[in-house]
């Protein structure tokens, strides 16, 4: 394995033979330096640090490609599910929906809809919640998060804000008969539940009164999405749609909660930067990489064995990939600029006039290199996959992966 690691755990003095310190305290120092250099055990009592790993960016760009399954997809999409911790979902379908572009690229044999198919199955293997914090980020998590979720959902309904608002009197009225509706009836959408109350959604325009408080019964965990009708959200009573064992899991603790969330980052998106306080929470379980030119990166130590397997090149030529506007190889802007030397922002609610790639811009990944994007649009009414504008960098040829993404949406070029 290439690169070089290195103890960064402070000062420390080697262990007396007379001393039998704790096994929190033994901490081994790993060097592949010199082979002939003893491996030794360092005794301290400050907390464990991750060791570093020093790689080029080629390497480093190697690593994340076949640590986010672009170069041996899963075969399943259960198994990228759980490799990936969530997929984020968003309706918006331009040319594929972006979960769909995502696992597209990381499952085999992946079809459009496969995930929700998966999730929403009689077995429940998994459910759609939002990522804990103040954004609207959606995703589908595998049915094991759901102990860490649990308090931080329910404590939602205690916070102000479009994430955490405490219903008033008159509408927690409304939220009564919605589920006594639900009770009553099963699986239901917004449109099955007939009330003639308005009020304003999240985003500021006027809408069914309905609608909006199963969207604020969603956050709070009182009910949860039974699956999809032509992609529109079919809400049920918790106990309708996950086990109930999955239910009366014991739920983490804040501390645990907090762990889990940085390593679930972790897992998303593989190579990461991580803030101050996150960092001692996962420095059990991380390597610090650094690479010239970019920030402090940190990976799983579950992914070492992955260093090694692309310390050189492949053989042949890699096949172009177009990623999904969210893909979490290009998620982190800072990362993305830095590792990738590409400047992405996904313009989809951008103003038109302010749009510098397109409506829905897709980057050209080729080998370890980001060389431009292809804006597509499916013209599902005439059939085909239509090419708004591109810019590739010279000499790539892209025709392979937009026919591929045509043949996936069942459309002609």
């Amino acid at each position: 394995m290439s690169g070089r690691f290195e103890s960064r755990r402070g000062r420390c003095g080697p262990d007396d033979a007379d001393s039998a310190p704790g096994p929190a305290s033994l901490i081994p120092v790993r060097s592949d330096v010199n082979p002939a250099l003893p491996v030794r055990s360092f005794s301290c009592q400050l907390p464990v640090v991750s060791p570093t790993l020093r790689i080029a960016p080629d390497h480093a760009r190697r690593f994340v490609r076949r640590a986010l399954l672009l170069d041996a997809p899963a075969p399943d999409v259960g198994t990228a599910l759980a490799h990936h911790g969530f997929i984020q979902i968003d309706p918006l379908n331009v040319c594929g929906r972006m979960h769909d572009l995502i696992l597209r690229q990381r499952v085999a044999g992946y079809r459009e809809g496969d995930l929700h198919a998966h999730i929403h199955s009689a077995a429940r293997p998994g459910y759609e919640h939002y990522l804990p914090g103040p954004t609207a980020i959606l995703v589908a998590y595998p049915r094991e998060a759901w102990p860490y979720l649990a308090a931080p959902i329910r404590q939602r309904r205690l916070r102000r804000g479009r994430f955490g608002r405490k219903l008033a009197a008159g509408h927690e009225k409304v939220a009564q008969h919605i589920l006594a509706e639900l009770a009553a009836r099963g699986p239901l959408t917004s449109d099955d539940i007939e009330h003639e109350g308005r009020s304003r959604t999240g985003w500021g325009t006027p809408g069914r009164l309905v609608k909006n408080l199963l969207e604020i019964l969603f956050i709070h965990g009182r009910v949860l999405m039974a699956g999809r009708r032509n992609f529109r959200r079919v809400y049920d009573l918790p106990e309708r749609v996950l086990p109930t064992a999955t239910l009366a899991a014991p739920e983490k603790t804040t501390a645990e909660t907090a762990r889990w969330l940085v390593l679930l980052k972790l897992r998303q998106r593989r190579l990461v930067t991580l803030k101050r306080a996150e960092v001692p929470l996962v420095a059990d379980q991380t390597i610090r990489v650094e690479v010239s030119g970019c920030p402090p990166l940190f990976c799983l130590q579950a992914d070492e064995p992955l260093f090694g397997e692309t310390s050189a090149p492949p053989a042949a030529a890699l096949v172009p990939l177009l990623l999904a506007p969210l893909d979490p190889l290009i998620y982190d802007r800072r990362v993305t600029s830095a590792l990738w030397n590409f400047d992405y922002i996904w313009e989809a609610y951008t103003p038109v006039h302010k749009r510098r790639r397109g409506h829905y811009a897709l980057p050209v990944l080729a080998g370890t290199e980001v060389v431009g994007y292809v804006d597509p649009k499916a013209d599902r009414a005439a059939g085909r996959l239509r090419t708004v504008s591109r810019s590739v960098r010279r000499g790539h040829r892209i025709a392979p992966a937009v026919a591929a993404l045509a043949a996936f949406l069942g459309l002609g070029r």
